[in-house]
């Protein structure tokens, strides 16, 4: 099983105008969109900043997560939590850690910078496009258009705030 080839998939809900966070939390609730990402991360190991897993308050379920700091005295004392210093250690471990527990993806699960700095290593977003502008004071970068293409849309009606929808960006190989 050493060969086998694993997903990168980043998952994030972006605003029209790119914010995805604002006040160290997402700005807007959508229970669908968190419904969403227990779904496609569920038994998966998951990479994340240090303050967005503070911003979480604690390890997710059936996940082991992989925090990504530069702070070298930063540490998590739970057997679902492991640290690395830089993503590309990370991405490693979570490659890792994804074989041995048998799935083929690793989620990258923000925030910002580190969605940046696992773009060239990402194969896919799983994108909740939230139909709005809306305040923020963290974004998401524009995506190369180029090198994605768009393979599911699903919009979502939603009577409580914006409309959004569900969107999935697959790499391509040019």
């Amino acid at each position: 099983m050493t060969d086998q080839k694993i997903e990168r998939v980043a998952v994030v809900a972006t605003a029209a105008n790119g914010a995805i966070g604002k006040d160290g939390w997402m700005p807007w609730e959508l229970p669908e969109d968190l419904k969403r990402f227990k779904a496609l991360t569920l038994g998966k190991p998951m990479i994340m900043g240090r303050v967005t897993f503070e911003a979480i308050g604690r390890p997710l379920p059936k996940r082991v997560t992989i925090v990504v700091t530069r702070d070298t005295d930063w540490s998590f004392d739970h057997e679902n939590v492991r640290v690395c210093h830089d993503v590309e250690s990370a991405i490693k471990l979570g490659d890792e850690i994804a074989r041995a527990d048998g799935v083929n993806e690793v989620i990258i699960a923000g925030g910002a910078q580190i969605y940046h700095l696992a773009l060239p290593y990402t194969t896919r977003f799983e994108l909740t496009e939230v139909h709005a502008d809306i305040d923020g004071d963290t974004f998401l970068d524009p995506l190369p258009a180029d090198q994605w293409q768009e393979s599911t849309r699903q919009k979502v009606n939603n009577p409580d705030g914006p409309d959004y929808s569900f969107v999935t960006l697959d790499r391509t190989t040019n």
